[in-house]
């Protein structure tokens, strides 16, 4: 996520010179809004940035530069309205999210103190090939966009996506996926956030889920209770199943408008399960006529907040849906729902076996139609999806299956 904070105008006086959509014009067809240019009619060198900071590349493969944007993240990233939770992206899943098949160390762009050497500002990006209505594109997913508190009025955040811009178009790459939870010029699609308790009474002690209204405390526990309805057979993935998912998911994606395209590599890395940062489970319905087929995948990773200023407890553990996919049949809206609220299910139940207090969606894929069923609560929260130098129309988020750290 791009955490857009008060270095960014209400005006996007920044925004308004990109080339992301600016009006309904902007979204007639689907195409690049600049062309795409050679290396030699490029900005050669790093942009400026104000008197007393320096460009580095973070190389997350070293201990201490890993911590050392873990601390950035921890003190400075996105936390909310009124200050009680902060994400604290653990240094397993930093390494995770930044190093896919064919990460690259310079576009892990870092600015330091010249003087102190502290570093005080970060953006990253990672290759993806993502579809866009069945144009399939190379590009780079934009995250961790941080800058010090205390630094933002020096408006370093445009400079950064400038630099990573720069980069990553000297490596041939002119489109890129990010997502915000402010809105700016040219949002593809938009999100809202649901929230699935697991652990309700430590979410009420914390102040993160509102205590219950016309029950008592344990009748509301009694109340979310986890049916012990699991997909039969159900496993943990392993390298062996890199194969199937991939194929499953590539033919269940073929349903969305906007979406990854994942190489075999690429869901080893992403999900073959990795403790405390991805969990991904499989099995063989036999809907599809094999009854040794795999035909169900789910999967979700984890990101435990910091609770702020709270006497007991210090972290709370949410996990966070990531991919999926089950034998969906058109026109079988019924079978499809009760197929995937199993497999929800079982998600749940294995998010609670591996001690996470809570279970985040958003209302991407076919998530709406079995939100209700499950007990989730909708959310503040509002993810905003954007394409860079991409235009095309607006979606729905029922049509937009791709999920950013």
């Amino acid at each position: 996520m791009l955490q857009i904070a008060d270095d960014t105008p209400k005006q996007h006086k920044f925004w308004s010179t990109q080339p992301v959509p600016q009006s309904p014009d902007d979204r007639d067809k689907d195409g690049p809004l600049e062309p795409n240019r050679e290396p030699e009619a490029m900005r050669q060198t790093p942009y400026n940035l104000p008197a007393g900071f320096e460009w580095v590349e973070v190389d997350v493969n070293k201990e201490e530069e890993l911590e050392e944007v873990y601390k950035l993240l921890l003190e400075n990233y996105v936390e909310d309205q009124e200050a009680q939770f902060r994400f604290g992206y653990p240094k397993e899943l930093l390494s995770w999210a930044l190093k896919p098949p064919g990460w690259k160390m310079n576009w892990h762009i870092g600015v330091r103190v010249s003087t102190t050497r502290r570093l005080v500002a970060f953006i990253s990006g990672v290759p993806a090939s993502i579809s866009v209505n069945k144009t399939a594109l190379p590009m780079v997913e934009i995250n961790f966009l941080c800058v010090l508190k205390k630094l933002r009025s020096k408006r370093m955040a445009p400079v950064l996506i400038k630099e990573i811009t720069r980069r990553c178009n000297l490596e041939g790459i002119f489109q890129a996926l990010y997502t915000a939870g402010v809105e700016l010029p040219g949002a593809v699609s938009k999100s809202r956030y649901y929230h699935r308790s697991i652990n309700y009474p430590k979410l009420v002690d914390v102040g993160f889920s509102a205590p219950p209204q016309n029950m008592t405390l344990d009748e509301r526990v009694k109340q979310l209770a986890l049916s012990p309805d699991l997909v039969p057979g159900i496993r943990p993935m392993t390298s062996a199943d890199v194969p199937a998912v991939t194929a499953g998911l590539s033919a269940f994606f073929s349903r969305f408008n906007l979406h990854p395209n994942f190489s075999e590599d690429e869901v080893e890395h992403w999900f073959v399960p990795k403790d405390n940062v991805v969990y991904s489970y499989v099995a063989a319905s036999g809907v599809s006529g094999d009854s040794d087929e795999i035909d169900c995948f789910v999967s979700f990773y984890r990101i435990p907040s910091k609770v702020l200023n709270h006497p007991t407890h210090k972290e709370i553990n949410a996990a966070y849906a990531f991919y999926y996919f089950y034998p969906y049949q058109e026109d079988a809206a019924a079978k499809n729902k009760r197929m995937l609220t199993r497999l929800m299910n079982s998600a749940l139940v294995f998010a609670k076996q591996t001690d996470h207090d809570v279970f985040n969606c958003l209302a991407l894929m076919d998530n709406p139609s079995v939100l209700k069923e499950l007990q989730f609560g909708k959310g503040d929260g509002v993810l905003h999806y954007y394409l860079y130098n991409w235009r095309c129309k607006e979606m729905d988020g029922r049509e937009v299956a791709s999920v950013l750290m």
